[in-house]
């Protein structure tokens, strides 16, 4: 799945790292980063996303699911979406990032291939 984070990467100019993540924080692909740095920006990002599910809950005509956040940093901004059924598509850009060439490129690249994003639920596994 690395390659199609890639093509996000190289189609928004000031594109640094790309995760796909399970909702429960796991690392599904990477792009632009070291597996270490893709493990704890997933971590973060599955705790950013129940906070906002949260938020979300609070509208009364909303079904209670995140979409987008984005957060902007001193050096940056950082991008989290929905991208199918228990997983999130999340990315670190520069300053200089085109925010709206970022959330039409990560749109895209959810409708493109969101049903391969999707993480089912993990089954409870049984101990003899």
């Amino acid at each position: 799945m690395n390659w199609m984070l890639e093509g996000l990467a190289s189609s928004v100019p000031h594109t640094r790292d790309v995760v796909v993540l399970s909702s429960d924080g796991l690392c599904m692909a990477q792009y632009g980063t070291d597996e270490d740095t893709a493990d704890r920006l997933a971590a973060a990002c599955a705790g950013l996303q129940s906070l906002s599910a949260a938020v979300a809950a609070e509208f009364p005509h909303g079904d209670g699911q995140m979409k987008l956040v984005v957060i902007e940093v001193n050096g940056g901004f950082f991008y989290l979406m929905a991208a199918g059924a228990g997983a999130y598509l999340a990315v670190l850009a520069d300053d200089d990032v085109d925010a709206g060439l970022m959330g039409q490129g990560m749109r895209d690249l959810v409708a493109r291939i969101g049903q391969h994003l999707t993480s089912p639920p993990r089954a409870d596994r049984q101990v003899p």
